[in-house]
């Protein structure tokens, strides 16, 4: 039973190395799957094992080396617990978002996108001050979520500002400001820079979880339009690193309280 699993393991990981190793040829870093990094646990091994783990060590190796390798620097400890209606790394993800989806968008549709939101529990790692690598990607966003862009009414999104007062929970959010009085009741939405218009629609940049409803973020579900951008976010965040030789520290002024 031990050598059967061993094989299956090893034999798994030898082909997952080999297409990962074949893949960095023609595709960017921001492909490489963090399954490689799983550790095969044995007890005993024979002759046959041993030489196939001998042949994936350097296709590991190379894996290992391309997930490790510097992409940017943070100046300073980004936290998803460090402010009530905003965080830092919250705010990075969506500026990468905007910065790097809003493009792709554009020549596809002409349109522009007005704003972005994600969950506050998708992120799932801080990004600690100094070297920003691949890996620090993964660890931030380890599911395989993508970006997806929904046209909304300016209802859902008054919908969309009340879950976030209500949940109370710093849902990174951007390209627009909520005023609320010191009872937490809404007294203004205004989108890049311009008040909530009931004559028009937006368009809202998130992810597939959320686009169907996850999280309890059922407005979304009621988009007129849906276009699947077919970009993963973890990819996103690491061609921004990629793009900026030292992340920003972003901030939105997300929520402003009247007194």
């Amino acid at each position: 039973m031990l050598k059967k699993s061993l094989n299956s393991s090893v034999w798994g990981l030898f082909f997952l190395s080999l297409i990962l190793l074949t893949g960095c040829k023609t595709t960017s870093n921001s492909h490489l799957s963090h399954n490689l990094h799983e550790n095969v646990v044995v007890n005993s091994l024979d002759g046959e094992d041993e030489k196939i783990l001998d042949f994936v060590k350097p296709y590991k190796n190379h894996v290992d080396a391309e997930m490790s390798k510097t992409l940017s620097y943070a100046p300073e400890t980004m936290d998803k617990s460090q402010g009530q209606w905003e965080t830092s790394i919250g705010n990075l993800l969506t500026a990468s978002a905007m910065e790097l989806v809003t493009p792709v968008f554009y020549q596809r549709t002409g349109e522009k996108i007005d704003i972005c939101m994600f969950n506050h529990g998708g992120i799932r790692a801080m990004i600690s001050k100094g070297e920003v690598s691949t890996r620090t990607a993964y660890e931030v966003m380890p599911f395989e979520n993508e970006a997806v862009v929904l046209k909304l009414s300016a209802n859902n999104i008054r919908d969309l500002v009340q879950y976030f007062i209500d949940k109370k929970r710093a849902h990174p959010l951007s390209n627009m400001q909520i005023t609320i009085n010191k009872n937490n009741e809404i007294q203004q939405i205004t989108i890049n820079g311009k008040p909530l218009d009931d004559k028009r629609d937006y368009y809202v940049l998130t992810s597939d979880f959320l686009a169907n409803g996850g999280d309890q973020m059922s407005f979304f579900t009621q988009a007129k339009e849906r276009i699947n951008m077919d970009y993963k976010l973890r990819n996103v965040l690491i061609d921004y690193f990629t793009k900026h030789d030292t992340l920003p520290i972003i901030k939105n002024h997300t929520v402003i309280v009247q007194p």
